[in-house]
């Protein structure tokens, strides 16, 4: 059984954490599905950063756009949305087959409305609509503006991927913003049937911890995080509450492991892919995760062996790290990254623009 099979077998589906025009145009992600089991696609300001900064593949696309009145991050959306499109209809087998559990790309609002509720919701709601695909999760970040941002687009019928979430408890708090929106729906009579997945971040809780904690508990952190996650993904969709919603139509919002490459390269390449396989949850990863994974990856144990060290793993580092400061710290900086990310991508686009002129 290939590697791929083992963890299909298990019951978590893979998503690769990446996109750019070059890749959709060579045929590689369609390898990906047809080759290597790939089901969704993720993105986030970074990645698009870097596709624009190094491709002259968005070139004409994005001074046609400004030529036609668009603005900056106007022309840069619609040239992502045409990526996505064409990358949600490949996906789009998988999304039918699977009656809306798998084969999703995701699409992230501007960094720049982390903290502003009404212009994520009116954000999220005006990209949905634009890309027209049904299969095209919006990311939010899980902030405390973003989480009612997340209910309301849930309760517009706007599917969410959450973002940004890296304690357990940060991770139940966008659950349940989820789950509220579902509920909403239902009491208004509306279709329940609207998707979420919850991105928790992995890598960089080992990559804050290492060079403070013994060797023995480098790039366990992450791990730990992600299996008590797990551990509260189960107790909620086992609640009365969220059972009852599931019932009447609403679709489970699956846990998604983000942030899943492995940083140290003194440790195992598909150690996290590895570790964290777990029944009814998603790992997109980046390229080179998911070729060391296919090519030499095993699924021996997964996830649940890691539940029932997971508290004395935390007990253990918590003694030398505050973890719930560094949980915010950790949200502060991935919104101040995809921030950098941002502005650098739109500077990128606005000197392409300007060299066409």
């Amino acid at each position: 059984m290939s590697s791929i099979e083992q963890l299909h077998k298990v019951g978590q589906s893979i998503w690769i954490d990446n996109i750019t025009r070059d890749l959709l145009d060579d045929g590689t992600i369609g390898r990906y599905i047809a080759e290597w089991g790939v089901t969704g696609l993720t993105s986030n300001p970074s990645i698009f950063e870097k596709a624009v900064a190094k491709s002259s593949a968005y070139d004409a696309a994005l001074g046609a756009s400004v030529a036609n009145g668009a603005s900056v991050e106007a022309a840069f959306f619609e040239a992502a949305i045409d990526d996505l499109r064409r990358a949600a209809d490949l996906f789009q087998p998988i999304f039918e087959a699977t009656n809306g559990i798998d084969g999703w790309v995701s699409l992230e609002v501007s960094p720049l409305l982390a903290d502003n509720v009404e212009d994520t919701i009116a954000a999220a709601v005006a990209l949905f609509a634009q890309a027209q695909r049904s299969n095209l999760y919006i990311k939010i970040p899980g902030t405390p503006a973003g989480l009612r941002a997340i209910e309301e687009a849930i309760a517009a019928g706007v599917p969410v991927n959450v973002t940004l979430l890296f304690s357990t408890q940060q991770y139940v708090e966008a659950a349940k913003a989820y789950y509220r929106g579902i509920e909403r729906r239902i009491t208004e009579g509306l279709d329940p049937a609207v998707h979420s997945v919850a991105s928790l971040f992995i890598s960089r809780w080992d990559v804050a911890v290492n060079d403070q904690v013994p060797a023995d508990l480098h790039n366990v952190l992450g791990i730990a995080i992600g299996a008590t996650s797990y551990a509260a993904f189960q107790e909620l969709i086992n609640s009365d509450w969220v059972s009852g919603l599931i019932a009447q139509g609403a679709p489970v919002q699956r846990l998604l492991f983000a942030s899943t490459g492995m940083k140290d390269p003194h440790a195992r390449d598909t150690l996290y892919v590895e570790a964290l396989a777990a029944r009814d949850t998603v790992n997109t990863m980046p390229d080179n995760t998911l070729a060391a994974f296919v090519d030499h990856g095993e699924i021996e144990v997964g996830l649940s062996p890691h539940q029932s060290e997971a508290a004395e793993t935390l007990a253990r580092i918590a003694e030398h790290v505050d973890l719930p400061a560094l949980a915010e710290r950790l949200l502060q900086d991935g919104k101040r990254s995809f921030i950098a990310s941002w502005e650098s991508l739109l500077t990128t686009v606005s000197t392409k623009v300007d060299a066409q002129s």
